[in-house]
Order: structure tokens, then C-alpha cells, then sequence
């Protein structure tokens, strides 16, 4: 190679050297000047908010959130700032939103004696592509519709018609899934059971193989919405949005069977809430259509299959870690006897049946 030639070469690398560092130099000043500017549109905005940090930039705090969540702690994220800022009412970012957090008696009194007042149900946009027939509706008017439509569901003597069925789910859950095993995981038992139980009482569903195939989409969309909206192939948003579509798919085939089982007299009108909501009219006598339906028995099961799920994990776990509360609640010595909802845990539960694991 000439000399001519090699030196290009030296005054090119010597070129992409300099390019290299004045790009370090500056990337990390462009990334703080976007992180001071955001702070200060939002600080303008929203003026007289309690302490608190907005996080990143568009990120937020979320990362720090799911980071606590994947360890097993996610209430250490709010632990954490209630020490920080001495106050149990504080400002973060997450999910690409601005929110506060209020904990305590104090927080959990003002944000439910106050709804419709001086606050209002809300979901974030990116909510809207999981669930897209709640863009018709304003969130507020969507609570209120919910609101009318399940007391009549849920009277008294609308319950007793479902007492025999939840007996039934229960016994067989238990002696399939908790008799005579050496160690058992509460987490997804309780997910499982509650789930089936959701299945039998919302749609009529029996058969244990179809609630297993239903349930398994369920766990993405949760996995999706608890995390950062990137619509992108392979995030768990995506992953979230395509599982809806397919239960979507599955649940507007029930729905139509349905509507034609009514019109034949082969299904009742109040055998579960499928059949009270094609029947049921708002207060302008309209009825839902079946988009609406199938996203609202959608959220109605993701309650049933995490929600619910959690709060009976808890239960268990309360219990196991407290004897004494367990012996009164077992000897019935308690107003609410969590014998009725679970009639067969607490006979497993500090009985050395079985070692209970909770996940």
C-alpha cells in the first residue's frame, strides 16, 4: 500500500476518534437538558402536588417499580418514598404517567368517600388498545353502568342460586388440587380456583379442559398491563394485546350462542352474568353490544384471575404466620367466617397435612 494511501487511512480513524468523543461528550448534556426541561413542564403543569420525583424522562420511576415487583417486594417502591419524603402522599411517574400516590387511612378514606367528587375513575390511554370499546365510553359513565348493572346480579336471593355451584368448584378443587399432597403453592391454586369458580358463575363454562385453555391468555394481559406500553413485537404489552384479541375471538363465539340459546329458550336470563348483560339496558334503554360485553367479562375474569387470586393468597398466608387468628376463625369465633369462602384451606393449613408454599 502507498504512503499516500495509509496515511488517509490514519486521517480517517483519527476523524471517527474525535466524532466518537464529541458524541460521548455530548450525549450525557443532551440527556440532562431533556431531563431538566421535562421536569420543568411537568412542575409547570401541575403546580401545588405533594413531594416527590417524576423519574426519567417518558420512563419515569417505572423501572424502579417492576424492578421491586420481579424481587417479590413491590410494596418497598412505596415504603421507600413514604420514608424519603416523610409524607404518605407522594409524586412519581408511572407507565408514561404522572401520578400521586396516597396510602394510609387517611389517603384510602379521601379516594373513596370522594369519587365522582373530587375524584374520578380513570385509565391511561395506552389501556384502550387492550380493551378498545372503552374509548366509547367515559370512564366515569362506564362505573356508573357497572354500578346499576351488578346489584341486580348480586342480591341476596340472585347469590343463593349460586351457592350450590360454588360448593361444587370448591370440594373438587380441593380434593384434586390440595388432598393428600406433600407441599402445595397457594399463589397459583388460588388463581386457578377462582378463576374456574369466575368461569361457572360468569359464563356457564364446566368443562375443565376449556377453563385451562381461557386461563392461559390471562396471564400475558396481565403481564402487559403492569408494565411499559411499547406496541412492539415481543414486548408484554404486545404479547397483551394480541391475547385479548384472541379470548376477544373466543368469548363474541359464546356470546352469539348465547343471545340464540336465549331467543330458543334453551338458556335462562338469570343463570349468570353473560345472560343478565345481554338483557340488561341502561338507564336510556340501550343495550350493550357484544364488543362491549366481551371486554367487560374480560376484565370481570382478570379480576377473578389475579385479583381475587392475590387477596385469597393473602388470606392464607395470614393465617398460616397467625395461629391464634386461625384457631378463632376455625372455632368460629369471628363475625366473617372464612370458613364459607374456603371451606377446605383451613383444614390443610397448620394441620401438618401439607407444607404451604406462597408465591
Amino acid at each position: 500500500m502507498s504512503a499516500p494511501k495509509k496515511l488517509q487511512q490514519v486521517q480517517y480513524f483519527q476523524e471517527m476518534e474525535t466524532l466518537y468523543f464529541i458524541l460521548l461528550l455530548f450525549v450525557p448534556i443532551i440527556l440532562s437538558l431533556v431531563a431538566i426541561i421535562y421536569k420543568r413542564r411537568f412542575q409547570d403543569k401541575l403546580p401545588n402536588l405533594p413531594p416527590g420525583n417524576l423519574g426519567l424522562p417518558f420512563v419515569g420511576e417505572s423501572l424502579d417499580f417492576l424492578s421491586k415487583g420481579w424481587k417479590g417486594c413491590p410494596e418497598n417502591f412505596i415504603f421507600d418514598r413514604i420514608r424519603k419524603y416523610s409524607s404518605e402522599t407522594f409524586k412519581t411517574n408511572l407507565f408514561l404517567q404522572p401520578v400521586v400516590m396516597l396510602n394510609g387511612v387517611a389517603g384510602n378514606k379521601f379516594l373513596f368517600f370522594n369519587e365522582n367528587r373530587l375524584v374520578e375513575t380513570w385509565w391511561p390511554e395506552f389501556v384502550n388498545k387492550i380493551f378498545p370499546s372503552a374509548v366509547e365510553t367515559s370512564p366515569k359513565e362506564e362505573a356508573k353502568r357497572m354500578r346499576r348493572l351488578f346489584p341486580l346480579f348480586l342480591k341476596p336471593e340472585a347469590l343463593r342460586r349460586y351457592i350450590g355451584t360454588m360448593d361444587m368448584v370448591t370440594k373438587r378443587h380441593f380434593a384434586l388440587e390440595w388432598g393428600n399432597k406433600a407441599e402445595v403453592v397457594v399463589f397459583p391454586l388460588a388463581k386457578s380456583y377462582t378463576f374456574q369458580l369466575a368461569c361457572h358463575l360468569f359464563l356457564s363454562i364446566e368443562d375443565p379442559s376449556h377453563i385451562a385453555r381461557f386461563s392461559h391468555p390471562f396471564n400475558h394481559i396481565t403481564s402487559g398491563i403492569f408494565t411499559i406500553p411499547v406496541d412492539f413485537p415481543g414486548t408484554p404489552f404486545n404479547r397483551a394485546i394480541k391475547a385479548t384479541k384472541l379470548i376477544r375471538i373466543e368469548l363474541l363465539a359464546i356470546i352469539r350462542q348465547r343471545k340464540k340459546d336465549l331467543a330458543e329458550g334453551k338458556a335462562s336470563p338469570t343463570q349468570d352474568i353473560l345472560s343478565h348483560m345481554l338483557l340488561s339496558n341502561d338507564a336510556d334503554g340501550q343495550y350493550m353490544n357484544e364488543a362491549e360485553i366481551a371486554d367487560k367479562v374480560i376484565a370481570l375474569l382478570l379480576g377473578a384471575h389475579d385479583s381475587t387470586g392475590t387477596a385469597c393468597t393473602f388470606i392464607v398466608k395470614y393465617l398460616a404466620e397467625m395461629p391464634h387468628i386461625y384457631e378463632a376463625v376455625y372455632k368460629g369465633n369471628c363475625q366473617l367466617s372464612l370458613l364459607a369462602v374456603f371451606p377446605g384451606i383451613f383444614n390443610l393449613v397448620l394441620k401438618n397435612q401439607c407444607a404451604i408454599a406462597i408465591q
